[in-house]
């Protein structure tokens, strides 16, 4: 299975000089946890949770409203490709300890791949493996 079968598209993004209470208010009306952080091309600049508003700024007594959000996203930020195989991205996922996979295409971000979507993948897998084996264990012969 490929990441794009399972990836949520197009992802929720801010723009990398939006306010950090935009981001919170972003992250709020989404019912979500991190926000990909986008240049004006679409690329991928970095990533911002909600724990990020709370120790990079709130708990360092800045101003969500005057501080950007690329002030106190994290950069280096780990990405799959729509192509790449689900187990792949998620061994990455994995050794990185992260939970939220932003998905490039040609260096622009086209979706999010989370522990979530994986979890409902291998459990579909599960699923249908129960079946067959109770289908099975139904036949009789003879």
């Amino acid at each position: 299975m490929k990441v794009r079968e399972l990836m949520s598209s197009p992802a929720v993004s801010i723009g990398v000089g939006e306010t950090v209470e935009t981001a919170a208010r972003t992250l709020t009306h989404y019912n979500i946890g991190a926000l990909p952080v986008c240049g004006s091309d679409g690329s991928l600049q970095g990533m911002i949770t909600d724990r990020d508003l709370v120790i990079r700024c709130v708990a360092a007594n800045r101003s969500p409203e005057k501080t950007q959000v690329a002030h106190i996203m994290s950069g280096g930020v780990q990405y799959a490709t729509p192509d790449m195989d689900a187990s792949v991205a998620a061994h990455l996922m994995g050794r990185c300890q992260i939970r939220r996979l932003p998905v490039l295409e040609n260096g622009k971000l086209c979706g999010m791949l989370t522990l979530g979507d994986l979890a409902a993948y291998e459990q579909s897998i599960m699923d249908a493996a129960d079946a067959l084996s109770d289908i099975s264990a139904n036949i009789t012969y003879g």
